[in-house]
């Protein structure tokens, strides 16, 4: 399926430092717009990084950049040059990270909820 793991959790999971398999997958997922970036990519189709730049108000280059780069490590995206000028580069889920979709949509269908019901108890604004 996928080859490829980030270092850091690859030397974890050497080490048995995960307590269990909850805590990889939220190590794989977590970090700032992780999850957000796999639900667009996930639902949407491919994007190129300037259409995802565009998703996130006053969030850096650097920072989506490096979210790509750790997804990528670890086999959930995969990024598509195309041999045209000027080169066009596509991000898009991989087999592996369209495993994770489900559990993303999941994640937004909770979380839809639940600002509803905090809504509805007048506990945040409408």
């Amino acid at each position: 399926m996928c080859e490829t793991l980030r270092e850091s959790v690859k030397k974890k999971l050497e080490n048995d430092d995960y307590y269990c398999e909850k805590e990889l997958t939220l190590s794989i997922i977590s970090g700032k717009y992780k999850v957000v970036i796999l639900w667009h990519l996930g639902v949407e189709g491919p994007h190129r990084f300037s259409d995802l730049e565009r998703l996130f108000d006053n969030v850096s280059h650097k920072t989506i950049s490096n979210q790509l780069k750790e997804l990528m490590d670890d086999g959930i995206v995969s990024r598509k040059v195309y041999p045209e000028m000027p080169p066009k580069v596509e991000y898009s889920v991989t087999e592996l990270g369209q495993t994770l979709v489900p559990i993303v949509e999941m994640m937004y269908t909770w979380g839809k909820q639940r600002i509803s019901q905090l809504k509805e108890e007048g506990l945040i604004g409408s």
